[in-house]
């Protein structure tokens, strides 16, 4: 069925699923390509009256994310809703539909000297799919993540009705923020139609500064140095790859040209004399690593102890794992190799779930082989389970909406 929309393009096609059009393993027996929210709303209304299950699409670029769906009726493909909708840049405001490469969107913006201040950690993500995964990179220290930048969304429930939350004012405080609950989700209590984020002048000047740390009590010194210090970094990552090469702190400082160099060179001394300063990030820099990864989340003091502990379970296990992130917040992506022994992947994984939960935190595995998926534990304990289930009971009573694949089965 092909509908056009108001210029006369096509705005809806729905046709039988291809080799292409898989969630995690799992075929969709149709596949509807929008171009409107009209078109979208039109879709889900008619997949609703068909009890039909619905997982959304945009470039495709963590379909592979999360547990697999329990089955896949509707596979709807946003990536014709494209458009940049309005950029008052007077207003640091953006509004833009679900289907927008990141990329592209900050392209555009640089032209009026404006970025959205989340970095690009996957390849041809789309602002639907930042959205849907939560995901954002090294900028967050400074910025905040993705929901703290989101200021307006509209999503199309699942009985294909348009809802609408927040709006272009940067202090809007008016109903409930269904944005940070959107927020990721994963997909499984709406689907993005458009979304409204505040955005932050490009820096005149980006530097870094990079160190080679002895041990994890070396970084954690670094850490201190740096965030209790005055010089104000916009990122503090970590990066220890798995062929045996020294832990690497690299610090971030942005602004005017001269603050900036005055800054470097305090950090440089800060950290001590392995350093070099670059105004080109490291190799590394903002890259989610493994074909296994893991998002290992704890308070920041205790992060040395959770390092301590990846170093102990690689040994004990036989794995080799890699890892990166955002030290200063507690924030690491470990990465293993698809060729790790699945059994092994799954005890590293429990006994470093372990160590974080102990401390308050958790560790999701965020994607990872379908042989390994079978074997391991994807999203852990997750304590408001309940609370969780009633707010998806209460957004998709059916569970019709990427059902399966976010925590608990939701």
């Amino acid at each position: 069925m092909t509908t056009p929309d108001r210029q006369g393009h096509k705005s809806q096609f729905v046709g039988l699923g291809g080799q292409r059009d898989v969630v995690d393993g799992v075929p969709a027996t149709s596949v509807a390509g929008v171009g409107t929210v009209e078109a979208l709303a039109e879709v889900m209304r008619e997949a609703a009256e068909r009890k039909e299950t619905v997982v959304a699409r945009g470039r495709g670029t963590k379909l592979d994310w999360g547990a697999p769906p329990t089955r896949v009726d509707l596979l709807v493909d946003l990536s014709g809703m494209n458009r940049v909708l309005e950029h008052a840049s007077g207003d640091l405001i953006v509004r833009v539909e679900p289907g927008v490469c990141l990329s592209e969107l900050q392209n555009l913006l640089a032209r009026s000297g404006q970025r959205l201040a989340i970095d690009e950690v996957v390849p041809g993500s789309t602002i639907g799919g930042l959205v849907a995964s939560g995901l954002c990179g090294p900028l967050r220290l400074a910025y905040g993540c993705v929901r703290d930048l989101l200021i307006g969304i509209s999503v199309v429930r699942a009985d294909g009705v348009l809802a609408k939350s927040g709006g272009k004012v940067v202090k809007n405080v008016a109903g409930y923020d269904l944005g940070k609950l959107y927020t990721g989700s994963f997909g499984t209590l709406g689907i993005v139609a458009e979304a409204i984020f505040r955005l932050h002048p490009v820096p005149e000047a980006r530097v870094w500064v990079t160190t080679e740390l002895s041990d994890e009590h070396d970084l954690a010194r670094c850490i201190a140095a740096v965030t209790t210090s005055q010089l104000v970094a916009s990122a503090l990552e970590i990066d220890c790859p798995e062929d045996g090469a020294p832990l690497e702190l690299a610090v971030l400082v942005e602004g005017i040209s001269v603050s900036v160099e005055r800054r470097a060179q305090a950090l440089a001394h800060l950290l001590g004399d392995r350093h070099t300063i670059s105004t080109t990030p490291p190799i590394w820099w903002a890259a989610i690593p493994g074909e296994t990864t893991v998002k290992l989340a704890t308070v920041g003091s205790d992060l040395p102890r959770v390092i301590g502990a990846i170093t102990e379970q690689a040994g004990r296990t036989g794995t080799r794992p890699c890892f990166r992130g955002s030290a200063a917040l507690g924030l690491l992506y470990v990465g293993l190799s698809g060729g790790s022994d699945p059994r092994a992947v799954a005890e590293f994984v429990k006994e470093i779930r372990t160590v974080c939960e102990e401390a308050g935190g958790s560790a999701v595995v965020l994607r990872a082989p379908a042989v390994v998926k079978r074997a391991v534990d994807i999203w852990g304990t997750v304590r408001p389970i309940g609370l969780m289930r009633r707010v998806k009971a209460s957004f998709d009573p059916l569970h019709r909406l990427a059902p399966g694949r976010f925590v608990g089965g939701i």
